[in-house]
């Protein structure tokens, strides 16, 4: 396998920078830079230099041997001094040895690949890069702490014993068998059902975590719902006018509200349009609001809306500023029920997110779907006696599969570069 390089840390100037250096060569490659490393897991001050002995910079170089290492082969990791001129003159020595800059998420991969990390962890970490609010940062740690992949390794282990029960049956099935293994093999594909099925449904708490929630202010034109948007973002997103159908697409501002990524929308104004491009902006209004997570209400009769509010949604007057009875008003001009309003968004969307599961991903959902819809396909055909035994075996197996396909144990190669390639160089 090839000796890979890479900057691990931000691009551009800085206090340090990190190069990684992973490979077979990894410590031969680092030597003629550093002259003599230190020991495996401890970190030593060394002048690198080039080819003519010129010093390049004085570096901290930490070792790594395998497979105690992130990667699972040996590793190097020059801690540099940040600028981008020795940044640039490191990898070019490198790249002028034994070793090749690494592709997008090479180093991750190869870790895969060495059993230090499975699938799930993979894109937990993945998530946890992207990672922009504590919650996410919660979500995404839990995945890369391998916490997914014992769940389902619990899961297959009791699927296995069931296979491995009907096995016997069928094996031996012109001798006594000791003892009827139906409830037994019915109590395994139940209980794994059951924990299949709990994950699945906090799926959609996590997915939203994950990718953020999103909260649309709708109301009709003119009530103010682009001032709410300023004044909850702080800033002039949207357009502000007195003239009635300003805005006339969404306009989305991307927020941390108690540690929950939030995309608040602002919709245009919903009446019937006056020209066509009006029009289009309220069909395109309905439809994100529809969509939304949770919809803030801007109005003083939601019976006046081509929408209507459900049970989580949230209805406030408008423009408090011009009213005399401010009770269940907001005003974004003066800021009036702003900071309750955000209070209220806040604790009904943690509200939503109670309960979320460790599955994130589409590809996880689809493939706890299809093993729950096995094992109901297997309980049945073992309720209906040892002679669809057979039967029953295999649909264990292939749901066994399913759950499997979700760490990377099988039929995961053709997820590997679309997953890594979202990953930076030195990842």
């Amino acid at each position: 396998m090839d000796t890979i390089f890479a900057l691990a840390s931000a691009h551009g100037r800085a206090g340090v920078s990190v190069v990684r250096i992973s490979g077979p060569s990894a410590f031969a490659c680092a030597s003629k830079l550093a002259g003599t490393l230190p020991s495996p897991r401890q970190a030593a001050v060394r002048m690198l230099s080039d080819a003519e002995g010129e010093p390049v910079d004085q570096a901290l170089v930490l070792t790594f041997q395998g497979p105690a290492s992130f990667t699972g082969e040996d590793v190097v990791e020059l801690h540099l001094h940040g600028s981008i001129a020795v940044v640039s003159a490191v990898l070019r020595l490198l790249a002028s040895g034994d070793a090749r800059i690494a592709e997008p998420g090479e180093f991750t991969r190869r870790a895969l690949e060495n059993d230090k990390m499975d699938l799930a962890q993979v894109e937990g970490l993945g998530d946890l890069i992207e990672a922009e609010t504590e919650a996410q940062r919660q979500q995404a740690l839990r995945t890369v702490s391998g916490a997914f992949g014992k769940k389902i390794e619990a899961w297959r282990s009791d699927l296995i014993r069931a296979a491995a029960l009907i096995e016997v049956t069928i094996d031996f099935a012109d001798e006594d068998v000791p003892a009827d293994v139906t409830p037994e093999v019915q109590s395994l594909l139940g209980q794994v059902k059951a924990d299949v099925a709990a994950e699945l449904s906090g799926f959609s708490a996590a997915e939203r975590i994950r990718a953020g929630f999103e909260v649309a202010i709708v109301g009709a034109p003119n009530v103010g719902k682009s001032t709410l948007l300023n004044a909850l973002a702080k800033r002039d997103a949207a357009i502000t006018s007195a003239r009635a159908g300003t805005t006339r697409d969404v306009i989305e501002v991307r927020m941390d509200l108690g540690g929950l990524a939030v995309t608040l929308l602002d919709t245009a104004g919903l009446r019937d349009g006056e020209d066509e491009i009006e029009a289009e902006g309220i069909s395109r209004a309905l439809q994100r609001a529809e969509a939304a997570d949770l919809r803030v209400f801007l109005t003083d009769d939601v019976n006046d809306l081509p929408v209507q509010p459900e049970e989580h949604d949230i209805v406030v007057a408008p423009k408090a500023d011009e009213r005399a009875d401010k009770m269940n008003a907001v005003s974004g001009l003066t800021g009036y029920g702003v900071r309750g309003l955000v209070l209220e968004v806040t604790q009904r969307l943690s509200a939503m997110a109670q309960g979320a599961g460790l599955a994130t991903h589409e590809r996880h959902r689809a493939a706890m779907v299809e093993a729950v819809t096995l094992l109901d396909q297997a309980e049945r055909f073992v309720g209906a006696g040892s002679s669809h035994y057979d039967i029953a075996a295999e649909e264990i197996r292939i749901a066994i599969r399913s759950l499997e396909a979700i760490v990377g144990r099988v039929d995961v190669e053709s997820l590997l570069d679309e997953i890594f390639s979202s990953f930076c160089l030195g990842k």
